[in-house]
């Protein structure tokens, strides 16, 4: 039987001397396993499938739970994410959490779209401030979102507060008397605030807030996930 899937290939794996195995987040189906035969090779007409965040649409050979990819028509390469190393480490952070917070079976249509419409930003604009924004919602997609509100256990208003403490159990923000979790500073909350569309402190958006920003993620999504984020760890590096 064969299906047809709009779907980002989010990663690949190389099996035999010229297969792959590629991991494709769909509209229709979800998460998807499925092998790709002969795109090692130089000629392959089939090679761009199984490059880095190809956006296509892919025609699927099913055999009872497994897929090969029979045929692709590319919709969107997102070129210019393989020519910025910042970018390609940004994208590849996006699609790092798109795999790990989507489970074959399972729809996922929201965070698909949100993947698309993350990489399509980080083509022609900040791709740092797209990927915190993908992060925010894939995370409350998952039953994993950060709250940057008011303080958790007392409820006091923490815009303005220097001191600031945050919650890895709650995935949210206390004052410093509540709180006994990870330091966070005023940066990285209005950042937050501000991706969430929430009222921020203009003087408190800064290249170093976004970076503070990501880096709470990146633990967050680590305690959470059990599991380390080696992408968004290098690009963070870079920034």
């Amino acid at each position: 039987m064969e299906i047809v899937v709009n779907a980002v290939m989010l990663r690949s794996v190389d099996y035999n001397e010229n297969d792959k195995i590629l991991t494709l987040l769909t509209a229709e189906r979800g998460k998807i396993t499925a092998g790709i035969k002969g795109v090692k090779k130089a000629a392959a007409k089939l090679k761009f499938a199984a490059q880095p965040f190809c956006f296509a649409e892919y025609v699927l050979a099913s055999r009872g739970d497994k897929y090969t990819v029979i045929n692709a028509s590319e919709s969107e390469s997102f070129y210019d994410l393989r020519t910025d190393i910042n970018k390609f480490y940004a994208a590849s952070a996006a699609c790092e959490a798109a795999n790990a917070l989507t489970f074959e079976g399972d729809e996922c249509r929201e965070i698909f779209y949100e993947l698309v419409k993350a990489l399509s930003e980080m083509c022609s604009d900040d791709e740092c401030l797209a990927l915190i924004r993908f992060l925010l919602f894939a995370l409350k997609q998952s039953g994993y979102g950060i709250s940057a509100d008011k303080c958790i256990s007392c409820g006091a208003d923490l815009v303005g507060e220097d001191r600031l403490r945050f919650d890895m159990d709650a995935g949210a923000f206390t004052c410093a008397d509540c709180g006994t979790g990870l330091g966070a500073s005023r940066v990285t909350y209005n950042v937050l605030r501000k991706i969430s569309g929430k009222p921020y402190e203009e003087d408190f958006i800064t290249p170093d807030g976004q970076k503070r920003a990501l880096r709470l993620i990146r633990e967050y999504f680590a305690y959470k996930q059990n599991a380390s984020f080696k992408s968004l760890s290098e690009y963070i590096r870079l920034l």
